[in-house]
C-alpha cells in the first residue's frame, strides 16, 4: 500500500474514541482540513467534532444550465442562418420553434452537470494515496491525518492516546518474509494492552 509518507490513519472501535482523538490532534496543533473521519456507517456531520464541509454542489446545475442554454441558442441560430428557409416572408430566426430547443439543452446542461458536480464534490474516484485498512468496511472507524510532516511523531502519539487499536502508516515498507508455520492469532478485537 503506497502512500504519503506524512500520513497516518488510526483505527478504532467506538465513535467517543474517534471524538477524542480528534481533540487531541486539533490540541496539538493540526488544522481541521488536514483530519478527515472514514467509516462504513453513515454519521450525520459533526458527530465526531469535525467542522462542516463546505459543499458548492449548487453551483454545479446553474453553470450546466447556462451552458446548456447558450449552446441550444447556438445551434438554433447556427442552424437557421446555416440552413435558411425563407417561407412566405416570415423572419429566418423564428422564436417559438427556438423556445423547445433552448429548454433542452438547458435541462441536459444542468443534468449532466449536477451528475458530474455530485461525483466532483463526493470525491469519486478517490485517486490520492491516502491509507486505508479494509477493516474500516468490518466497522471500525478511521482517522487520517494528512500532511502531518514534522509533526507525524506526535500524531501517531495522539492517536495512541485516544486509544488507537492499530495505526496504518501512509508508505509501508515491504513485509518481511513470514517463516514457514503457523501464524500467531491477533488480539481479540476490543482488547488492548495493559
Amino acid at each position: 500500500m503506497a502512500g504519503d509518507p506524512d500520513t497516518v490513519l488510526g483505527l478504532f472501535c467506538e465513535p467517543d474514541q474517534v471524538a477524542e482523538a480528534l481533540d487531541r490532534l486539533r490540541g496539538a496543533g493540526f488544522p481541521g482540513r488536514d483530519l478527515k473521519v472514514l467509516s462504513a456507517s453513515p454519521y450525520p456531520e459533526g458527530a465526531f467534532g469535525e467542522a462542516p464541509e463546505q459543499h458548492h454542489l449548487y453551483v454545479f446545475p446553474f453553470v450546466g444550465a447556462a451552458c446548456g442554454f447558450a449552446i441550444g441558442l447556438l445551434l438554433t441560430i447556427g442552424t437557421q442562418l446555416a440552413y435558411p428557409l425563407d417561407t412566405g416572408g416570415k423572419p429566418i430566426l423564428s422564436i417559438p420553434p427556438m423556445i423547445n430547443v433552448m429548454y433542452e439543452g438547458t435541462m441536459l446542461g444542468a443534468i449532466i452537470a449536477t451528475v458530474l458536480g455530485v461525483l466532483f464534490e463526493s470525491r469519486l474516484p478517490d485517486l490520492s494515496d491516502a491509507p486505508y485498512d479494509p477493516r474500516i468496511s468490518e466497522g471500525y472507524l478511521g482517522v487520517l491525518v494528512l500532511h502531518a510532516g514534522r509533526q507525524l511523531g506526535a500524531a501517531e502519539q495522539a492517536l495512541r492516546d485516544a486509544g488507537a487499536l492499530d495505526l496504518v502508516p501512509g508508505r509501508t515498507a515491504p513485509a518481511p518474509e513470514q517463516p514457514d508455520g503457523p501464524v500467531p492469532e491477533a488480539p481479540p478485537a476490543g482488547g488492548g494492552s495493559t
